[in-house]
């Protein structure tokens, strides 16, 4: 009797431990299957990332090249036309007596203005113009192209030592300058602009915009995601360059408080 009880023992033992095998297998591929999923999702997400990158890299170079594109065709065509009509206006034999002598000066003055704006805005589309004279001076050049309208009045001040970025973050960096004082100029009734350039010791970047015009709220501008305003839409611009370039940029604003805008970037050794 007591030799069958251990047979019976010894079958529900083993019954047992083969459950528990089978338990802990089962657990096992489960613990497996939950973290292949996952990992799949992880790659997935950092898969789609990457192609949000590339296809936003991709639409900004297309804008960067059809500006350049834009530039050129000003520069060549339209600009080579405007100086053979002011050449023609500056040949043209009219006395001082006659009637139409004033207005042909006025045309003939309005004419230079027109050449010498387009060529400021040429300047300022050119990609190439940009990585080659730096960051620095191509803000500080568009800033003294901003001060001869009289719009606003401007302190630009430039901190350390000038570092000469890769080409594509010089461009990013300068695209994002322009909109920050493209959206001062339509919206922000500001009447003082300060921009400073921040080349640090402990190699970090910092580009800071800031006016004392009419402000926004900013948790009401965060919530119009789907806002099709250009104020949003260069705000959004201004967010996706400074992602692909591993930038951090911050907004203040309060309304009736104005606006401060500034971009971080680390600076490689």
């Amino acid at each position: 009797m007591s030799d069958q009880n251990q047979q019976i023992y010894v079958v529900v033992l083993i019954g047992v431990v083969l459950a528990l095998l089978l338990v802990g297998f089962i657990f096992t591929i489960f613990f497996l299957y939950q973290r292949k999923k996952q990992k799949q999702e992880r790659e997935l997400v950092v898969l789609k990332e990457q192609y949000e990158q590339e296809l936003l890299r991709s639409q900004l170079e297309i804008q960067e090249s059809t500006l350049k594109g834009v530039a050129q065709e000003l520069h060549d065509n339209i600009g080579q036309v405007l100086s053979v009509i002011k050449l023609w206006m500056a040949g043209a034999p009219i006395e001082k007596d006659h009637p139409a002598f004033e207005g042909v000066q006025n045309s003939r003055e309005m004419l230079n203005k027109v050449i010498y704006d387009m060529a400021d805005l040429t300047k300022s589309l050119h990609t190439d113009r940009i990585t080659d004279i730096g960051l620095t001076e191509a803000i500080r050049f568009d800033l003294e192209a901003i001060k001869r309208t009289g719009l606003v009045k401007i302190n630009f001040a430039v901190s350390g030592n000038e570092y000469h970025f890769a080409e594509q973050k010089s461009i990013f960096l300068f695209r994002m300058y322009q909109e920050m004082m493209n959206n001062i100029l339509k919206h922000s009734k500001a009447n003082h602009v300060n921009v400073s350039l921040v080349y640090s010791t402990d190699h970090k970047f910092a580009l800071m915009v800031e006016d004392d015009g009419v402000g926004f709220n900013m948790e009401k501008k965060k919530s119009e995601k789907t806002s099709s305003s250009s104020s949003g839409l260069g705000l959004r611009n201004m967010m996706n360059r400074a992602r692909l370039i591993d930038a951090e940029i911050s907004i203040q604003s309060q309304p009736q408080k104005g606006t401060k805008i500034s971009v971080e970037m680390p600076l490689s050794n």
